[in-house]
């Protein structure tokens, strides 16, 4: 194996970093498909509210599947792409036809606590790495999401 990868970083640390980004990935996915059910499913009085705010995040999220596909692209992986392996890496699970708004809320705050964890881990991993690129993606989603925690947190009273 080569000591560095293509774009100058340590093969061997990439191929850690392509590990957790993959997992973060598979995390990602599943949120996203859960987001796009509350959206369809989400009823009761705050559906107007709730099915426009559900649209926004899983926009937010869909471009950040993408994104993180194309770091592990950048450093030199195969980016994860089936849902038969986000099911299996994912820690955030599959929720079905939830309806309450209060309910879907809580499970977009649990997503956002295992992504925000996982995104700060590799943030550490990326910092020993020199990977300044993954080590910024990672601090821009941090900082917008713990802004998004609040915001939801607030939603719940």
């Amino acid at each position: 194996m080569a000591k560095n990868n293509a774009i100058g970083l340590s093969a061997a640390k990439s191929q850690q970093l392509i590990g957790e980004l993959n997992e973060l990935l598979a995390n990602y996915a599943i949120f996203y498909q859960n987001v796009r059910g509350f959206h369809w499913n989400i009823r009761g009085e705050k559906f107007f509210e709730l099915h426009v705010k559900f649209e926004e995040l899983y926009t937010n999220l869909q471009l950040k599947i993408d994104e993180l596909a194309e770091r592990v692209l950048t450093l030199g992986g195969t980016p994860y792409h089936t849902h038969t392996i986000y099911l299996e890496t994912s820690s955030v699970k599959p929720a079905e036809n939830i309806k309450d708004g209060r309910q879907a809320v809580q499970r977009v705050l649990s997503a956002f606590t295992t992504v925000l964890l996982q995104q700060r881990e590799i943030l550490e991993l990326s910092s020993k790495a020199g990977d300044e690129g993954t080590n910024a993606l990672m601090s821009d989603y941090i900082r917008e999401q713990e802004k998004l925690v609040w915001m939801y947190s607030a939603y719940l009273g």
